[in-house]
């Protein structure tokens, strides 16, 4: 296993969360062959059908079995391009068809409630304001957000360099009104803190001077959410669509919005279309000849 986690580490560059979920995927996967006594070297498609099934037996929803068959199929290729297995059993498996899920999106108006609703007289209001106009002016995910630094903000040029997955970077502008939120937490919380000096770059620290934790961009985004009478399922991803959706919405391009998101492949970025299929037909409603004759 440790060469297999060298091996998505350095040749398949992916992050530590999405390293650490396959290697979960395949550890369960060998535990079900450990009770059939099956070794690697004997699995065959019908071991991995079977272990399918038994994953649809316990009530695994279609997006996590397919999240599992993916970290199995990289680990069989894994294990047959380092010569330990002869015939990859994997090739042939099958993940669940997944219907397409829409994510919830909030309007402008609710993005702007949520900042009202923050509490300025706080060391934690400065922070949290520079953070949601930071997490929704520039689309970023919760790791990208935690792991910026003050060094990857270029104010006088409005953009931001961005470590997306894979550890790939990628330019994102950044709006004034961001970077001025940004600019009154550095000056007005952050230099106040006792910053650890493995943290000294981080851009947004905890009281205690560390780097954020996920978590907490999640508790700080529903707070925010409850005070602003917000009923949605929302997280911080929820100011990602939001941010996608709403430059749609506005006539960006769809390769600029893959582009700025950090999506490899346009068809990620697809899914927006669908979003917006609502104000396409409002727009059809209202400007189509036939419809106008009426």
């Amino acid at each position: 296993m440790v060469a297999y986690k060298a091996y998505l580490k350095l040749q398949r560059g992916l992050s530590d969360n999405t390293m650490e979920g396959y290697t979960r995927d395949v550890d369960k996967l060998l535990a079900y062959l450990r009770t059939d006594g099956v070794d690697l070297e004997e699995v065959t498609l019908d071991h991995l059908e079977r272990f399918v099934c038994t994953l649809q037996d316990v009530g695994i929803q279609p997006k996590s079995q397919a999240r599992i068959i993916s970290g199995i199929k990289s680990f069989f290729k894994f294990l047959k391009k380092e010569g330990y297995i002869d015939v990859n059993p994997s090739e042939l498996l099958v993940s669940p068809k997944l219907g397409l899920h829409l994510p919830d999106v909030l309007t402008l108006g609710e993005i702007d409630d949520m900042i009202d609703a923050i509490d300025m007289s706080t060391p934690e209001g400065i922070r949290n304001r520079a953070i949601i106009e930071t997490l929704y002016g520039c689309g970023l995910r919760v790791s990208e957000l935690i792991s910026l630094r003050m060094s990857q903000v270029f104010a006088d040029d409005e953009y931001v360099i961005v470590e997306g997955k894979g550890n790939k970077q990628r330019l994102v502008p950044i709006s004034q009104q961001a970077l001025e939120c940004i600019a009154h937490y550095i000056k007005e919380v952050r230099c106040t803190l006792s910053v650890k000096p493995a943290d000294a770059d981080i851009l947004f620290l905890n009281r205690r001077g560390g780097k954020l934790s996920r978590v907490m961009i999640f508790y700080i985004v529903k707070s925010l959410c409850e005070l602003a009478g917000i009923h949605k399922t929302v997280s911080p991803h929820t100011l990602r669509h939001s941010f996608a959706t709403h430059l749609l919405e506005g006539g960006a391009n769809l390769r600029a919005i893959q582009q700025m998101l950090g999506h490899e492949s346009i068809t990620t970025t697809e899914i927006y279309v669908h979003i917006d299929r609502s104000t396409l037909r409002q727009e059809i409603l209202l400007h189509h000849p036939r419809n106008a004759r009426r």
